[in-house]
């Protein structure tokens, strides 16, 4: 799934950490469409939209402009848990959560080419995930997005790697500095949120 350098990069979304001075919808969504354009040329691989608390019809307008702006680049927009609003969106596909519903029943429903990944958070999870195409596991590190999640750990990531056939993407608490130690578990690359905000405020801020 990579391009244009040897990692996976996963941007995972979170408005509220994106834009913590305000509460607004439509300020957001005009941010993450910002940093949505700032991945396409960035060449991240995979945008996953993760706003598991917008109500229905703001999370398909947030998914379709996201459709919208990464269209023809090798970007691309994956939706957290909800198969109806990627479908309905023309997204390229769902990411599922560890206890969603299974991957089999997605690909009687989604078309050919369509995106499946699984959030694991260990190597039973992992080795059950069934026909996907990509899993994001930890979390790795602490990270302040779930501060009480259990860690996985590096030696645990590397377990996963070497018992799953399809790519591996760390998550949690990744940094820049961290890549090369995730790199060195066989984990094909990185999934995100401060990490990618961090970069975008970086491009954004004057020097």
């Amino acid at each position: 799934m990579a391009r244009g350098h040897d990692a996976v990069l996963c941007l995972v979304t979170d408005r509220r950490r994106l834009c913590p001075e305000t509460v607004a919808f439509e300020a957001a969504r005009r941010r993450l469409i910002d940093q949505a354009k700032w991945a396409v040329t960035s060449n991240v691989d995979l945008i996953q939209v993760r706003e598991r608390d917008l109500e229905t019809a703001d999370l398909a307008r947030l998914v379709s402009d996201l459709v919208r702006v990464t269209r023809g680049s090798g970007t691309r927009v994956v939706v957290n848990d909800r198969l109806d609003v990627a479908l309905a969106c023309g997204a390229d596909g769902v990411h599922l959560r560890h206890d969603s519903v299974r991957a089999e029943t997605v690909r009687t429903i989604a078309p050919a080419g369509f995106l499946v990944g699984r959030s694991v958070h260990g190597l039973a999870e992992a080795e059950g995930a069934g026909p996907v195409d990509y899993l994001i596991a930890g979390a790795v590190f602490p990270t302040s997005s779930k501060p009480s999640a259990a860690m996985l750990g590096l030696d645990g990531l590397a377990d996963v790697v070497q018992a799953v056939a399809v790519p591996v993407l760390a998550i949690g608490g990744i940094t820049r500095e961290r890549l090369d130690e995730v790199a060195a578990t066989g984990a094909a690359g990185a999934a995100g949120i401060g990490l990618f905000i961090e970069w975008f405020d970086r491009l954004e801020t004057p020097s």
